[in-house]
């Protein structure tokens, strides 16, 4: 996944209600904990998800540098579920049990989306990994310290991002019109992550109470239609980093 951007972060001195809070003061409250519980499962199992993704967009690599620069990054991505997974048992939830409601929501934007070759392998973990970031550090910023800090370190980039812009932006030059397909390819990829976690979210209690208000702090529907906004710009960012028309 990308490098947290730091003016998602809250500074320390704006740090209000529960974002001010450690765990241990913020859990108190039992929608909160309900919440995080399952934000957390949705962040395990995508990265372990990206993880079996990764390690398949290995068998497509060209040339056995990029095989073995994708499963370095399977690693990366895998010891991020394990965090994950640890802090859920540390905190006295069933790992498998909190990932479960998310695994077909998942699984389904997979398959639906399964690449044709390894350049849409690339930009589906470039463009797919990014959206679902840039979504979990949104919310991130108004979670308790010790979740917060969690969270945005499994966000930390595994190194795709820039192996990502590197490998498809050779490709278009070598190639120009590999770039219309791939943009074509690209939209299709933001639609239905966006679906996807919308869907999800109108899911579970938990999670749209945090969103639109109630145990997340400063949130309301107005809120949450800016912070798609955001996460739309920061997508065509980084359409215009791989060459791509967003």
């Amino acid at each position: 996944m990308e490098t947290p951007d730091k003016a998602n972060e809250p500074a320390d001195e704006a740090l209000t209600g529960i974002a001010a809070q450690d765990w241990a003061q913020a859990s108190a409250d039992p929608q909160y904990r309900a919440a995080v519980v399952d934000l957390l499962g949705a962040l395990a199992y995508g990265e372990l998800a990206a993880f079996e993704r990764l390690a398949e967009d290995a068998k497509l690599a060209p040339t056995l540098d990029d095989k073995a620069e994708l499963a370095k990054m399977a690693a990366a991505e895998f010891q991020h579920f394990q965090r994950l997974r640890d802090r859920l048992a540390a905190i006295d939830v069933e790992p498998t049990g909190a990932m479960q409601p998310f695994a077909a929501a998942l699984d389904e934007f997979h398959r639906q989306t399964a690449p044709s070759d390894w350049l849409e392998g690339l930009v589906k973990a470039y463009v797919g990994d990014s959206i679902a970031s840039d979504f979990y550090r949104e919310v991130a910023a108004r979670l308790d310290s010790d979740t917060r800090a969690l969270v945005l370190t499994v966000l930390d980039d595994t190194g795709h991002a820039t192996f990502a812009v590197e490998k498809v932006r050779a490709a278009i030059e070598a190639e120009p019109r590999v770039g219309g397909r791939l943009a074509l390819w690209a939209r299709r990829l933001m639609g239905e992550a966006l679906s996807q976690a919308q869907r999800v979210v109108a899911e579970r209690d938990s999670l749209s109470t945090m969103l639109v208000g109630g145990v997340a702090d400063g949130f309301d529907l107005a809120e949450v239609g800016k912070m798609f906004s955001r996460i739309t710009e920061a997508h065509t960012k980084r359409m215009a980093a791989l060459g791509l028309a967003a």
